[in-house]
């Protein structure tokens, strides 16, 4: 089918190391067409490596090193890179274990679950394990299981991290997944009642369930999201962190290339008002990875303001960012903070700025009330906000409104 080519982005400002990678990345080429790295333009291995852990894309570009351009890497880098494959690889097998217990247990109990990240993903858009690294597990499950998963995860040994701290029950839509660690292996789950922070809009569980698929792990079948749907939510993730590891344009380069049906994605697109998300991860994946889109893609692709998404989304590609890691450099937190902001639809901006007149933690620590009055955090929130203001300092993950 003929496909669309995307023009290439300007990557003039990019480190040399990132520029080398993208074209060992870049259309599942062979190596030898990538240009040889040349110190003479500033070009370090040291760093080329530190990139490839930060974009975690290190296995995906040791393969690629060892099939032509390891002879000019220093022996020492690779060593290093292939000792961080083999952990890896050590790492996703555990999980990928782990992810077929839970799933057997939850199935047991008539839970359902769909998997939404992890070594699974992996198997799903690779074909190995091992070639995409993750640091856990996201599991989504209805909202109505999710205090039965919750014991469940806890009875195998999972140990919750209370940093959700809420009233009113405004964890149901400040918050869309808790998280897990189990203290002795060390695995970690999140687990999910949405698939997006809100306001984003997603499908409903059931509609997910419906269009699921199967696959096999362990010799136990596992659900996880149509396809459609699994592009979806990969080009939602990608975007709420900028794409700021190549691994998640790397994913998009892969399940672009499966049998979508792409006029399925622009119709739901449409209907969850999410175009310009899409169209964003496909034409930096086009630009960046030399991904090919499809004719019957170019109406998921050409949302107008896909394109100006795009060109935000080069600060952080073309930086060292970690956005899990507070706090951030200031001006990396204001471009994020407009970066989310234009993320959103007008709709959902009108919704963010009058969620904040409802009633937060921080003010129910502020005046602690009897749980049957806590209604009368509504009439009294500006008054709290205006005394927190004054005299009790916020605290981190608070209202900061």
């Amino acid at each position: 089918m003929p496909s669309k080519r995307f023009p290439r982005w300007d990557t003039s400002s990019f480190p040399e190391e990132l520029k080398v990678m993208l074209e060992l990345l870049r259309d599942r080429r062979p190596p030898a067409v990538c240009p040889e790295p040349d110190p003479s333009d500033g070009f370090d291995w040291e760093r080329f490596a530190s990139l490839a852990v930060h974009h975690r894309v290190y296995p995906l570009v040791v393969k690629r090193l060892k099939q032509g351009l390891q002879a000019d890497m220093p022996q020492h880098v690779l060593q290093r890179l292939e000792a961080q494959c083999r952990d890896n690889t050590l790492r996703m097998l555990h999980l990928c274990g782990e992810t077929s217990r839970i799933v057997s247990l939850f199935r047991d109990r008539d839970i359902r679950m769909l998997v939404l990240k992890g070594p699974v993903l992996s198997l799903d858009l690779y074909g190995d394990l091992a070639i995409r690294p993750s640091g856990d597990v996201d599991l989504l499950v209805p909202l109505s299981d999710i205090g039965e998963a919750d014991r469940l995860l806890q009875m195998l040994g999972y140990v919750k991290d209370d940093y959700i701290r809420t009233v009113l029950g405004d964890w149901r839509w400040r918050h869309h997944h808790y998280a897990f660690v189990h203290p002795q292996t060390g695995s970690k789950i999140e687990l999910h009642w949405r698939m997006h922070p809100w306001p984003a809009r997603e499908p409903s569980f059931d509609a997910l369930w419906a269009r699921r698929r199967t696959m096999m792990i362990g010799g136990r079948p596992v659900d996880l999201p149509g396809l459609e749907d699994t592009f979806l939510f990969l080009a939602s993730h990608g975007a709420r962190h900028g794409w700021s590891r190549l691994r998640w344009l790397l994913d998009i380069d892969r399940i672009a290339r499966l049998p979508l049906r792409w006029d399925r994605v622009a119709a739901e697109m449409r209907r969850l008002d999410c175009g310009h998300i899409g169209g964003q991860a496909l034409q930096l994946a086009a630009g960046l990875l030399g991904t090919p889109i499809p004719e019957s893609a170019r109406q998921a692709s050409n949302h107008p303001r896909a394109r100006e998404l795009a060109e935000e989304a080069l600060f952080y590609i073309g930086r060292v960012i970690n956005l899990h890691s507070p706090p951030l450099p200031p001006e990396v937190a204001r471009h994020h903070s407009r970066h989310l902001l234009n993320l959103m639809t007008m709709r959902q901006r009108l919704l963010f700025r009058l969620s904040y007149l409802h009633p937060y933690h921080a003010d129910a620590e502020a005046l602690p009330l009897p749980k049957p009055l806590h209604f009368l955090y509504y009439p009294l929130r500006p008054v709290i906000w205006m005394w927190r203001k004054m005299r009790v300092p916020v605290h981190s993950g608070g209202d900061s409104a």
